[in-house]
């Protein structure tokens, strides 16, 4: 369990690097790459969704890379952002360097040009890096993975004592469980607000603990969340005391007085009744409670229905902990509960049906999120948020598979006769007195606590050899080795865009490229289509290049592929090459990157001289098939 926490701990922060903004720029005034008569009074920022900005969230910079822009950003309507500029600028190129936060918390950088009059050398690398891409993201994540694991461990492990076995309430190994996943949802939400203010800035390890940054950092809705998660963790506190201190207690009821003594029918005294019903009750107020700080500041605050979303991603987290949470606590009750007080098959029979309707929940909840989140079937399969999903679903099905062999163990657990030698438990309290009577009570007391233990540890053993709790054991020890993966698919799953914003965004991209190409707008760009069929399955499409501003020296390439439908197509390779053949230059390659399904991009695409050149394109739609398609374009 160790190497496969380390394991999945590598696979999380190697996924936390690239994690993508809930928020994305669909627009801009000046638009990217345009060239404008004269200079503009302000520079526009369309994004997706509302974000927070503070003083120097967007800087407008000039080729020598002194910053041109005045006054803080302004919001003038809805999600587009303002930054006025100085008069009087002279021709040339401009970048616009933006880092804010989505709405959703998560931060948000990006960088683009423009130019007045006609584009020039620029001094301003046209790239932006993202405070989460470091050190500081990868410690973000794994904060985030850490307190999620924390909240499933103490709040399943509760629910697991209160609801299935109460007698795990006095068991030291369940005690611990429950105390460490407090410890460490504590820990882990103290460590996020001090990582918090460096992870939306400068992801600079030397501002963690800059107290103006973790000012800052209160006054946003996350920190809010954050804060709001340490005071109900101080109210948890005092429901595990009492949990683990008078509800581990025998009743005070005394045994011998029959007058007083009012058992119920599950043998249980009233007051032990009406003190599961309270911490019942206040423990999962204060369960909902941290799982609404969750539910209040991530993607469910933002979107579509948020004011039905914010409930239901409680209720779905609730669910999660309380089945992976519930499911590592009997774990541990199978392998370190005492001889003398084991878990008994009608606990877990309990959990069985506790863990199907947690199931159920999930399962509910889960569609509801998917509709909301993806918006289509294409996203499913088309988008990161949309595959890391049907990962995290066929680990599911997988837990459920093996959860349902678990029952099948329970089953023959509770059918199964007693261990043998029980006639043999009793005996080494008559040996301990008889020692006690030959002399040294030290000695004897001494003897008595040797035979004690070996005598549980006999019971252990004769315990542990039944067939039915080992193979129990094994298929529990299974499933909890699943939760720990699917604990890390969501919280990846969490810091990835979701597949209806970046499909929103792609589209409204699309739409900008194409009236940029209609209208001209001033910029000198072009827009090249050419149809391809490399003669395999699903070989056809159409392949559009736009080079911009399609005249010497620096210029950026984009590349979009779509099928017959019109849907956007992911190609195993692209590339493309330029060839002036009338002064003999070319052809010069150029590798494209990836940036998303169907879209290709590469920046710096030098063109030294003006002319006709001829733009050739090589798609690769499998191992074999592929074919060069090319056309025509002025430049200059």
């Amino acid at each position: 369990m160790v190497l496969l926490l380390l394991a999945v701990t590598g696979a999380l922060l190697a996924g936390a690097a690239p994690a993508s903004a809930h928020a994305a720029l669909t627009g801009s005034d000046p638009g990217q790459g345009a060239v404008v008569d004269t200079a503009p009074a302000q520079v526009s920022l369309t994004f997706s969704e509302r974000i927070a900005v503070s003083d120097d969230a967007v800087r407008v910079l000039d080729p020598k890379g002194e910053r041109v822009d005045k006054g803080d950003p302004a919001n003038p309507s809805g999600t587009t952002y303002t930054v006025r500029l100085l008069s009087g600028l002279p021709d040339g190129t401009y970048t616009v360097a933006y880092q804010v936060v989505s709405a959703d918390s998560h931060p948000v950088a990006g960088a683009f040009t423009f130019s007045i009059g006609a584009p020039s050398e620029t001094s301003v690398p046209v790239s932006a890096q993202a405070s989460d891409d470091g050190l500081i993201g990868w410690l973000y994540g794994f904060g985030r993975y850490v307190s999620y694991a924390g909240f499933a461990v103490m709040v399943g492990g509760a629910a697991f004592v209160l609801a299935c076995w109460g007698g795990g309430s006095g068991v030291r190994a369940v005690q611990r469980l429950v105390v460490s996943g407090w410890l460490t949802l504590t820990a882990a939400t103290l460590t996020l607000l001090l990582l918090r203010g460096s992870y939306t800035t400068s992801g600079a390890v030397g501002d963690v603990f800059d107290l103006s940054l973790l000012g800052d950092v209160l006054q946003t809705k996350t920190g809010a969340a954050l804060v709001s998660r340490l005071l109900l963790l101080a109210a948890a506190a005092l429901f595990i005391a009492v949990l683990f201190g008078a509800y581990a207690r025998p009743s005070s009821t005394a045994l011998n007085d029959d007058a007083t003594r009012r058992r119920t029918d599950s043998g249980e005294t009233e007051e032990k009744r009406d003190l599961t019903f309270g911490l019942a009750l206040g423990g999962t107020v204060v369960a909902a409670g941290l799982a609404a700080s969750w539910a209040m500041s991530e993607h469910a605050s933002q979107g579509l229905q948020p004011g039905i979303a914010m409930p239901v991603d409680v209720v779905h987290l609730l669910a999660v902990a309380v089945w992976l949470g519930g499911l590592t606590t009997l774990l541990v009750a199978l392998y370190r509960a005492p001889a003398e007080t084991p878990v008994d098959q009608d606990a877990v029979r309990r959990f069985s049906r506790l863990a199907f309707g947690s199931v159920v929940t999930l399962v509910v909840t889960g569609v509801y999120q998917s509709w909301r989140q993806l918006g289509s079937w294409s996203a499913l399969t088309d988008t990161r948020y949309g595959q890391l999903l049907l990962a995290k679903i066929g680990l599911m099905a997988v837990l459920v598979a093996i959860a349902s062999l678990s029952r099948r163990w329970t089953a023959r657990l509770a059918e199964a006769p007693a261990p043998a030698a029980r006639e043999e438990e009793k005996q080494p309290a008559a040996g301990g007195a008889t020692e006690a009577r030959k002399g040294d009570d030290a000695r004897a007391v001494q003897l008595a606590r040797q035979r004690a233990a070996m005598e549980n540890a006999r019971q252990k053993r004769l315990r542990d050899a039944d067939p039915h709790r080992f193979g129990l054991r094994r298929s529990v020890l299974a499933e909890a080795g699943v939760a720990v993966v699917l604990l890390a698919v969501t919280t990846v799953l969490t810091q990835t865009e979701p597949g209806r914003t970046e499909q929103e965004v792609e589209a409204a991209a699309s739409a900008s490229a194409s009236s940029s190409a209609s209208t001209g707008q001033g910029t000198g760009a072009v827009t090249l289509n050419m149809p391809f069929d490399t003669g395999g399955e699903n070989g056809k499409g159409v392949v559009t290049v736009d080079l911009d501003p399609a005249r010497t020296g620096d210029n950026t390439l984009h590349v979009y592929a779509e099928g017959p439908d019109g849907q956007a197509v992911d190609l195993p390779e692209v590339k493309v090459a330029l060839t002036l053949s009338a002064k003999g230059i070319g052809p010069l390659p150029v590798a494209p990157d990836r940036i998303t399904t169907g879209h290709w991009s590469a920046s710096g695409v030098q063109l030294p001289m003006t002319g006709d050149w001829k733009i050739e394109v090589t798609v690769r739609t499998s191992d074999i098939d592929q074919v060069t398609v090319s056309k025509n374009a002025k430049i200059g």
